[in-house]
């Protein structure tokens, strides 16, 4: 949509047009020549999108969903552009129905601190906390309208906003057009694994003999499913790694199905109160055979990563749902414990939910090391 409407814009002007040497219209890679040498990419948002070019400046339209991937593709490539500039564009973060807003989210939080000195951020919002938390009159009231928007009236009429008013849910137009943010928070520092932590378990070249152990978990909204392996390293740590997530649900069953029959993992593992726990007659039905945990053994999983962190006996591959899931997850009171928070987190925490459950299986399992003070003595 933003290349065809740039090529409209030159198309009116006889001046940009006769700026330009050359148009490619090909999916996924519409660029823009100029004479000057200068081109305008527009790129598909994928995990490897910008990777194979630089350029600067990079703008990121629809940042409120935007995956870590796509922007990790793109900043190291632009550093050695002179003056590099990244430019983030989007409307306000919903944490219950974007599952990837945690990279704009984080762009806000570091304009609201006001110590980055390369930053300039522009919001146009009403100064509510929470989309829940707008009342119907402030909704309904044009002078709201255009605090949020200040094309109301010039490129937006306000009989259009009014409409929305009455077609919308109340959440969505709060997010949508007034710039009411459910703004997920970052834990990178104050969770029970910071991601300073994280990052120094990364080891590209990471693996694990067999036999591993398998985890399966869903998102709340069934939007994002993951399978997880855990298993030892020939070094006797234990090592983690995401072996499929997909959208949806059904997938899964016949996926599972696959691997069982071409590795045989140790066990699969499941939390009985997740989601994934609607697909037991399926799985049943396929003779694949899941442990379902309880609450119990789901505090002492949360309990199992955090430990293996904190001692240097973990590795996993750095991949970004990952790393995402680390910096998004919240926490919940589980008895005289804890566990991970899938409704009250801001990404969705479904790898990191089967990883913990993966490696609580491969624990209790046996597939364990042994330590002592001199180190490893046997797995």
């Amino acid at each position: 949509m933003g290349f065809q409407r740039l090529q409209e814009q030159i198309e009116d002007s006889p001046a940009l047009k006769r700026m330009v040497k050359k148009v490619w219209s090909g999916a996924g890679k519409e660029t823009i020549e100029f004479r000057n040498g200068n081109k305008i990419r527009f790129r598909t948002r994928t995990g490897r999108g910008g990777r194979g070019f630089s350029g600067s400046p990079v703008f990121f339209d629809e940042a409120m969903d935007i995956p870590e991937a796509s922007v990790a593709s793109i900043l190291p490539v632009i550093s050695a552009q002179p003056d590099p500039q990244v430019w983030y564009t989007g409307s306000a973060v919903d944490q219950q129905t974007m599952q990837d807003g945690n990279v704009f989210a984080r762009v806000r939080r570091r304009a609201l601190r006001g110590e980055d000195p390369r930053l300039a951020y522009f919001e146009w919002s009403v100064d509510v906390d929470t989309p829940d938390d707008l009342e119907p009159e402030v909704a309904r009231d044009p002078k709201a309208w255009k605090q949020a928007n200040p094309a109301l009236g010039i490129r937006i009429s306000p009989e259009y906003v009014e409409a929305e008013l009455r077609e919308l849910d109340p959440r969505s137009f709060a997010v949508e057009r007034l710039g009411v943010g459910d703004w997920p928070a970052d834990n990178t520092d104050s969770g029970p694994i910071s991601y300073e932590q994280w990052k120094l378990l990364e080891d590209h070249d990471s693996r694990m003999n067999d036999p591993v152990c398998l985890a399966v978990d869903t998102s709340p909204d069934r939007k994002w499913t993951t399978i997880t392996a855990a298993g030892v390293r020939p070094d006797g740590r234990f090592h983690g790694e995401t072996v499929e997530r997909r959208q949806g649900t059904r997938w899964l069953v016949p996926r599972l199905a696959d691997i069982v029959g071409l590795h045989e993992p140790f066990k699969i593992v499941a939390d009985t109160r997740g989601p994934v726990a609607s697909l037991r007659n399926s799985l049943e039905e396929a003779r694949i055979e899941v442990e379902w945990i309880g609450m119990r053994e789901y505090a002492e999983a949360c309990g199992l990563i955090v430990d293996l962190v904190a001692e240097d006996r973990f590795r996993h591959l750095g991949t970004a749902e990952l790393a995402a899931a680390i910096r998004g997850a919240a926490t919940r009171p589980l008895g005289d414990a804890w566990a991970w928070s899938r409704k009250s987190s801001g990404v969705d925490i479904s790898p990191l939910v089967s990883l913990t459950l993966a490696l609580w299986a491969a624990e209790t399992a046996g597939l364990h090391s042994v330590y002592d003070d001199r180190g490893l003595i046997a797995v």
